[in-house]
């Protein structure tokens, strides 16, 4: 599994920061996501997933490998 985070969509809702927040973060200046690891640990899978489908942005693609 793969995520991508596209920070020009971002809105900063930090949705994805409540979902999984060890693989997502924001930047304190303007609460934009960042993401902390590209690819999940074992057992984040599915707090990933969630991530992406509630970003309300659709700034956050999983690749499932």
């Amino acid at each position: 599994m793969k995520i991508v985070l596209d920070q020009d969509k971002c809105v900063a809702s930090g949705q994805c920061v409540l979902a999984a927040p060890d693989v997502f973060d924001q930047r304190d200046d303007d609460g934009i996501a960042v993401l902390l690891r590209e690819h999940p640990v074992a057992g984040e899978e599915e707090s990933v997933r969630e991530a992406g489908r509630i970003c309300p942005a659709a700034a956050i693609r999983v690749e499932e490998a």
